[in-house]
């Protein structure tokens, strides 16, 4: 089985970063990601923004698109303002899947949004 291809995109509003990722999050797609992920999460793009990541069109995701994704979250919490937000929408189930799997639950849970 060939694995799908992962895209992304960021929307830069005046005080939110919107970043979307489309396809399939998984140890073949990610690679990419991760080379190019300082062209939209560097510190001067992120620092006094809130970051959403809509995840709505990812198709499958595994364990090291799992932990990328939660990587790149810890970084984000990281260089940003302590006013501004993580948040993640349109969850997959696969996700909260591994976050139980992986009892990172209680860590993933404040970045999902309530709505």
């Amino acid at each position: 089985m060939q694995a799908e291809k992962l895209t992304w995109s960021a929307v830069q509003n005046d005080d939110k970063i919107t970043l979307r990722l489309v396809g399939e999050l998984s140890r073949d797609t990610l690679l990419p990601l991760w080379q190019q992920r300082l062209t939209f999460l560097s510190e001067k793009q992120i620092a006094d923004k809130d970051i959403l990541w809509d995840l709505a069109q990812i198709k499958r995701i595994d364990s090291a698109g799992f932990a990328l994704l939660c990587d790149l979250i810890a970084y984000c919490r990281k260089i940003k303002s302590s006013e501004h937000k993580i948040v993640l929408i349109n969850i997959p189930k696969q996700l909260l899947t591994l976050a139980d799997l992986f009892n990172l639950n209680d860590w993933l849970t404040p970045f999902i949004s309530k709505n």
